[in-house]
């Protein structure tokens, strides 16, 4: 099951309350998508957990990262930051809570694709994700969601497009030696944040009512 739902690209810091406010929106529609627990919709799950990493990423974008190394530059950021003393970069500061979040529980995970990603490794890993990360970098302003399985486990998936917010993002994406493309502007869909959510099996039938 695939389906797909209209939801206002992020752009900068400041239409982050337009988003909060068309992600509760969106997960109001009535659609089959499961439920995960005490009523919630899988979907609905996905899209305010989406709604919690995407400001926590925008956040230290613009206000760490852009303020420090592009609007008052005293620092700059790197994928090597440990050795250069420099910040980590976006990517990788969501990295690291995925990977916390992954030490925690496996029946959730979250991450960061791309169709051309700087590291390959980040590129996507089903056809599933291919699929998500492929639509939203055709249609930006829509989500996409399915169900897959995986090592016979059922998982709700959800792609958000991943909206470049900051020079700073940009201006490293283009510039980097193995970066596939050096055109990215602020306001380009760079990749998708992948959201999977393990879906309890369906209720056993009573044999006494087959």
């Amino acid at each position: 099951m695939i389906e797909v739902i209209g939801l206002s690209a992020m752009k900068t810091v400041e239409t982050l309350r337009p988003l909060r406010r068309t992600a509760l929106v969106a997960t109001a529609i009535a659609l089959t998508v499961g439920v995960a627990a005490d009523g919630v919709s899988y979907r609905r799950m996905a899209d305010m957990l989406h709604l919690v990493v995407s400001s926590d990423r925008a956040a230290y974008s613009t206000k760490v990262v852009q303020r420090l190394t592009r609007d008052d530059p005293v620092l700059t950021a790197s994928e090597y930051f440990e050795d250069e003393s420099a910040l980590p970069l976006p990517a990788q500061m969501f990295r690291f809570g995925a990977e916390l979040v992954a030490d925690e529980t496996e029946e959730l995970s979250y991450s960061l694709l791309s169709l051309y990603p700087i590291n390959k490794k980040n590129g996507a890993g089903t056809e599933l994700e291919e699929a998500g990360l492929q639509h939203v970098a055709d249609h930006p302003d829509e989500n996409f969601y399915g169900e897959e399985e995986l090592g016979g486990e059922r998982y709700f998936v959800a792609v958000y497009p991943d909206i470049a917010v900051a020079e700073a993002c940009v201006h490293c994406h283009n510039g980097h030696k193995d970066s596939p493309r050096s055109d990215a502007k602020v306001g380009d869909v760079m990749g998708g944040v992948v959201i999977r959510i393990a879906m309890a099996p369906p209720p056993a039938s009573d044999p006494g009512l087959d």
